[in-house]
C-alpha cells in the first residue's frame, strides 16, 4: 500500500484543484503534506528537499522561459492596440458574399491573431466581442457561431509562437535529458522550443484547413445556419492596410526562428518590440495603455512562474516517493508495450482536460509520463506535438473549458450556455481527428524540421 503513495499524491492534487484552490499553492502544499507523510512512514528521504533551492534557481534563470513574459507582452499589446478590429471588419466584407463567409473570416482572422499573440483568452474575448453580435444579427445558428469562435481562439495553443509550446518545450527538454541519463547517455541534445515551433506549424495549418472545410461544408449543406451577406467588399488598399501589420509581425517572429537567425527567446523580444511599434503607428501607445499592458504581463507571468515553482516541488516529492518507478512499471507492464502506453497517456490527458487547465496538466502530468515514454523510445518532438494538440482540447471540453468561460463572459444573455457547449463538439472531434492523423502519419510533424535541417 505504501508503494501507492505517489498515486495518492496525484489524485489528491487533482481533487484539491477541482475544489478551486490556486494551482501553485495546491501543488506545493499537497506535495509537502505527502512529503511529511512519507517521512513518517520512512518512505521519503527528507534530504531530497535540499535540492529544491537549486531547482528554483534553475527555473528563474532559465533563458528559454524568458520568452514567456515577452510573448505575453506582445499578445496583450496587440490586443490593446485593437489591431484585430480593422482586420476582422475588412475580412468579413471580403468573404461576406460566400456561404458562411463571416464564419470563414473569423477563422482566418483568428489564425492570424494566434500566430501573432499566442494568447487563447485574448483571442476568444476579442473575437466574441467583435464578431458574435454580427453573426447572430445576420442569422447564424448560435451553436455554430459560438463553436467557431471558441475553436478559433484555441488555435493560439498550437500555432507558434505559442506560450503553451514554450512551457511544454521546457518540461519536455528536462524530461528527455533525465530519461537519457537513466539510460546512461550523458550528452543527449535537449528538445528546443524552436523545434516544437517548427514541428507544430504544419499540424496547426492543417487544423485551420479542417475548420474552414467543416464550416464551408456546413454552410453549403444548410445555408440558413450560416447565411451570406451583401456587404460591399473592401478596397485593396483597405484590405492590405489591415493585413500587412500582423503578417509583417508574424514573418519577423516566426521567420527569424525558422531561418535560425534568432532563438525563440530572441524572437520573442523582436515580437514585443514589433507590437510596441504597431501600437505606436496606430496611435494607441499611450502611457495608460502601456501601464495596463505591463500590469497584465506581470500578473500572467507571475502566475506562470508561481505554478512552475509549485510544480518543481510536486515533481521532487513525486519522484522521492518512488512515483517514476511506479509509472515505469505500470507502462512497461501493459499489453502492447509502447503503443498501448501512448494510447493510455493520450486518453488520460484528454479526460483530465475536462477538469484541469492545460497549465496544470503540463506541469503535473507531463513530467510524470514523459521520461518513461522517452525511455521506451518515443520520439520527443512527435510526442510534444501530440500532447500540445491534445491539450488544446482542454480549452473546449466542458465543464471547465476556459474558452467556454471566456466566451460566456462576453456572449449575450440570449445565447444559452448549452448552445455554446453544443457548438464546440464538432471542433473537438476535428481536433481528435488531427491527433489520430498525426499518430498514423508522424511525418506531418517531422517533415518541416527535417527539411530545414537539410
Amino acid at each position: 500500500m505504501i508503494e501507492l503513495l505517489p498515486l495518492f499524491l496525484f489524485v489528491a492534487v487533482c481533487l484539491v484543484l477541482m475544489l478551486g484552490y490556486p494551482v501553485a499553492f495546491t501543488l506545493a502544499g499537497v506535495a509537502l503534506l505527502f512529503a511529511g507523510l512519507g517521512i513518517l512512514l520512512q518512505h521519503f528521504d527528507p534530504n531530497l528537499l535540499l535540492a529544491l533551492p537549486d531547482r528554483l534557481y534553475g527555473t528563474m534563470t532559465n533563458v528559454t522561459l524568458i520568452a514567456v513574459p515577452l510573448f505575453v507582452f506582445m499578445g496583450v499589446m496587440l490586443e490593446r492596440s485593437r489591431l484585430a478590429e480593422d482586420l476582422l471588419s475588412n475580412m468579413a466584407r471580403a468573404c461576406g458574399r460566400l456561404p458562411g463567409g463571416l464564419g470563414l473570416s473569423v477563422i482566418l482572422v483568428g489564425t492570424l491573431l494566434a500566430a501573432s499573440t499566442g494568447i487563447v483568452g485574448a483571442t476568444v474575448v476579442t473575437m466574441g466581442l467583435m464578431s458574435l453580435p454580427t453573426m447572430l444579427k445576420r442569422g447564424y445558428d448560435p451553436a455554430l457561431a459560438t463553436g467557431t469562435i471558441c475553436a478559433t481562439g484555441t488555435l493560439g495553443q498550437i500555432i507558434p509562437p505559442s506560450i503553451a509550446l514554450v512551457l511544454l518545450g521546457d518540461i519536455l527538454s528536462s524530461a528527455y535529458q533525465q530519461s537519457q541519463l537513466t539510460l546512461g547517455v550523458y550528452n543527449a541534445e535537449p528538445i528546443s522550443v524552436g523545434d516544437l515551433f517548427v514541428g507544430a506549424l504544419v499540424p496547426g495549418l492543417i487544423l485551420v484547413v479542417f475548420y474552414l472545410v467543416y464550416l464551408g461544408f456546413k454552410a453549403w449543406r444548410s445555408p440558413h445556419l450560416a447565411p451570406a451577406s451583401l456587404d460591399q467588399a473592401p478596397s485593396l488598399a483597405e484590405l492590405l492596410s489591415s493585413l500587412l501589420p500582423p503578417i509583417a509581425l508574424i514573418v519577423l517572429v516566426l521567420g527569424s526562428i525558422l531561418t535560425g537567425a534568432a532563438t525563440p527567446t530572441e524572437a520573442a523580444g523582436v515580437g514585443a518590440l514589433g507590437a510596441l511599434l504597431l501600437a505606436g503607428l496606430r496611435g494607441k501607445l499611450t502611457l495608460a495603455i502601456l501601464r495596463d499592458v505591463v500590469q497584465s504581463t506581470t500578473r500572467i507571468t507571475a502566475m506562470v512562474f508561481g505554478i512552475l515553482i509549485g510544480a518543481s516541488l510536486f515533481s521532487l516529492v513525486f519522484r522521492g516517493l518512488g512515483g517514476e518507478t511506479l509509472v515505469h512499471e505500470l507502462f512497461t507492464g501493459l499489453p502492447g508495450g509502447t503503443l498501448t502506453a501512448l494510447l493510455v497517456v493520450m486518453v488520460l490527458i484528454f479526460l483530465l482536460g475536462f477538469i484541469l487547465d492545460f497549465i496544470e496538466i503540463t506541469f503535473v502530468v507531463v513530467p510524470i509520463i514523459a521520461p518513461v515514454l522517452f525511455a521506451m523510445g518515443v520520439d520527443p518532438l512527435w510526442l510534444g506535438i501530440m500532447i500540445a494538440i491534445n491539450l488544446q482540447t482542454s480549452f473546449l471540453t466542458p465543464p471547465f473549458g476556459f474558452a467556454l468561460f471566456y466566451l460566456r463572459g462576453v456572449a449575450p444573455d440570449s445565447v444559452p450556455t448549452a448552445q455554446i457547449y453544443r457548438g464546440v463538439v464538432p471542433f473537438i472531434v476535428i481536433q481528435l481527428l488531427l491527433l489520430a492523423l498525426i499518430a498514423l502519419e508522424p511525418g506531418i510533424v517531422s517533415w518541416l524540421p527535417n527539411l530545414l535541417r537539410s
